[in-house]
């Protein structure tokens, strides 16, 4: 299966609460969208891995996506080399993807930058043809994405461009709080309290959305990172 978009995240639910919106509006066009995350989030607070794949399944189906995958990255500790950029290149090469969009390039979470270096490279050394990878028997042909974007986490990073995602903000929003054991539930109690367990942080990821989008016009937006310069081909494709 070719898909057009491929999101990488570092943790399940990194995807959802920074580019949901840009997924779900771009699958309602018509376009195949994926999601690779590379932990399963086992370190984190609350919750447990084994529950976290299900909510990523469940998130999966609220965004209709083609394909989903976890690569069962040691979480908090995988490294950018060889062995991790290998894992990486076969899912890139497998599925394809026109765009892929990653992790912030820097954000408070140290798997946030490192999983967005990763990725990166790993996206341009799938396009050498002397780097070989085979999946069931089979050798993979090269393939590299045209454009490389990383999403906003965290951090209040300044986007290069945003996608205007008005209409599909419930559906971003669903898909977060597919996440149930992660954020703010005001019926649980007993789970510790985390810097993404409040409602201000549930909030604030509608609420950003809401400003990026009234800073173009719109009711609600996302912004995205470009390492290499955003091109049009007129004025008149600009928003």
């Amino acid at each position: 299966m070719k898909l057009d978009i491929l999101a990488i995240g570092a943790h399940p639910d990194d995807v959802e609460l920074s580019c949901a919106g840009t997924l779900i509006k771009e699958q309602s066009l018509g376009r195949k969208t994926g999601v690779l995350d590379l932990t399963r989030g086992e370190l984190g607070s609350r919750g447990s891995a084994e529950i976290r794949d299900q909510e990523a399944a469940d998130a999966a189906e609220i965004m209709q996506l083609s394909a989903r995958e976890n690569l069962a990255f040691k979480d908090g500790f995988f490294v950018n080399d060889e062995a991790h950029q290998m894992e990486i290149i076969k899912v890139i090469r497998k599925y394809r993807p026109e765009i892929v969009l990653c992790n912030a390039p820097h954000d408070r979470h140290p798997d946030h930058g490192r999983g967005s270096d990763l990725a990166s490279v790993s996206c341009f050394l799938s396009g050498l043809k002397r780097i070989e990878t085979e999946v069931d028997g089979q050798l993979q042909e090269h393939w590299r994405p045209k454009q490389v974007y990383h999403y906003i986490q965290w951090l209040d990073l300044e986007p290069n461009f945003v996608v205007d995602i008005s209409g599909h903000i419930e559906g971003k929003m669903a898909a977060v709080q597919a996440y149930k054991t992660q954020f703010y539930n005001p019926d649980d109690d007993k789970s510790p309290h985390t810097p993404i367990s409040s409602k201000n942080f549930l909030d604030s990821i509608k609420y950003r959305s809401a400003n990026l989008g009234r800073i173009i016009g719109t009711d609600h937006a996302e912004g995205f990172i470009s390492q290499r310069y955003p091109a049009a081909a007129s004025l008149f494709d600009l928003i």
